[in-house]
């Protein structure tokens, strides 16, 4: 179903592709919009062990409306990207997730996914229930499994 990758010898593993979603402050989602378009958004997320990763946003929108038409999703990191001007290229990681997405209503299930989200970005975990009531019913939770993950770098790195 998801095709391989031509380069070979640049193929992140699995493992690697794991490492940089958990690294990784933000990325970008790509859902099917409007009229058949895609719409793809920059996210911070933070990545559960479970395979699955969390977003959260507001209770309305593109993204939300594209997801409840059709959950099929990807998510895109780029964890390296150093531009080496006499060389023409640059020196990259990136992994893309494929999966499905869905807004959470569970109340519990969306606590759990904005605890590790705060937590991910440095808020003590005291501070965080006062913030997370403060944006009750102001905020949606997009929780996004994993079906499929590939990363490549570039060659250069891979040589290393």
């Amino acid at each position: 179903m998801f095709r391989p990758m031509r380069r070979s010898r640049q193929v992140l593993s699995e493992e690697e592709c794991k490492a940089l979603l958990a690294q990784a402050s933000s990325g970008v989602l790509a859902v099917s919009g409007d009229d058949g378009y895609p719409y793809a958004v920059p996210m911070s997320f933070v990545y559960d062990k479970n395979e699955t990763l969390y977003f959260h946003c507001a209770p309305c929108g593109h993204k939300l409306d594209a997801i409840r038409k059709d959950p099929k999703a990807s998510f895109c990191v780029t964890a390296q990207d150093e531009v080496h001007p006499e060389r023409l290229t640059t020196y990259y990681k990136s992994v893309i997730a494929f999966g499905k997405a869905r807004i959470l209503e569970n109340a519990d299930e969306s606590l759990q996914a904005l605890m590790l989200l705060g937590e991910k970005y440095g808020v003590e975990r005291a501070q965080l229930s006062p913030e997370i009531k403060r944006y009750d019913g102001k905020v949606k939770i997009i929780a996004f499994t994993i079906e499929h993950v590939s990363g490549k770098q570039a060659i250069e790195l891979a040589e290393q």
